[in-house]
């Protein structure tokens, strides 16, 4: 498995509940480090949801972040992200990830390079979706997934952050804790800065600065939030880098 692969602090979007418009709020965090997104929106039109896809790939690439697109269709790109329930074998592309929920969807796994592990925590964006797994179940699953998982569903917090990433999860997947949010560009730098802290966590002993406006992305221990996709175009191919199975 080669290129970079979805870590830190992800953003999942909705329009629908995003305060002040959705290009404000992943404007906002991508200011504060978030360097990758998910786009949702699958109620559009596709044509709508192309035009989306460029708008929000125009706002990732000064910061060499990546835009990854829910479902087989990668609108022009070549990241896509797909649902448990299909489709297999899932399509030739350089970034595939998948939803997951158990072992035995973990085990469906074949070119898939990252997952999705839900929920962790109740949420509301899917109420009464669950049972939650609690930080045990992820744990749990992320010792069963063949490629590294990011933790989704009821991150809010950065002390849930930091347990995600004791557990394992390569990064959180996050909605609701930014799309409603008064202040993105706050939250974000919050959220960032934990996952930063979990990972790294020489770098904030006592005497040690949080930084105040994480936008690199580089971690001595993950992959980076960057990527190296061309996320204006969409057609850009990941660099290689040494290849790994561990969520880290």
């Amino acid at each position: 498995m080669t290129g970079v692969l979805p870590s830190g602090v992800v953003l999942l979007t909705d329009r629908l509940v995003a305060r002040g418009g959705l290009e404000r709020v992943v404007a906002g965090a991508v200011a504060q480090g978030v360097r990758w997104v998910v786009l949702r929106e699958k109620d559009l039109p596709r044509a709508e949801r192309a035009a989306l896809a460029v708008d929000l790939r125009a706002i990732l690439a000064d910061a060499g972040g990546t835009l990854v697109v829910a479902g087989p269709d990668p609108l022009g790109g070549d990241a896509v992200h797909l649902p448990a329930a299909g489709p297999y074998p899932p399509p030739a592309l350089p970034l595939v990830g998948r939803s997951c929920h158990s072992v035995p969807e973990l085990n469906r796994l074949t070119t898939e390079h990252y997952a999705t592990v839900s929920p962790v925590w109740p949420t509301s964006t899917k109420p009464g979706y669950g049972p939650p797994l609690q930080v045990d179940g992820l744990r749990k699953l992320i010792e069963a997934s063949p490629v590294p998982v990011l933790a989704l569903g009821g991150v809010e917090t950065p002390e849930q952050v930091t347990a995600c990433v004791e557990a394992g999860a390569a990064g959180v997947a996050v909605l609701g804790a930014l799309m409603r949010a008064e202040d993105p560009r706050v939250a974000a730098q919050l959220l960032t800065s934990a996952f930063q802290e979990a990972v790294t966590p020489e770098l904030f002993q006592a005497g040690a600065e949080a930084p105040r406006s994480p936008r690199s992305g580089l971690r001595p221990t993950v992959p980076t939030q960057g990527s190296s996709l061309t996320a204006r175009s969409g057609h850009g191919r990941p660099q290689p880098q040494t290849a790994t199975k561990e969520a880290t």
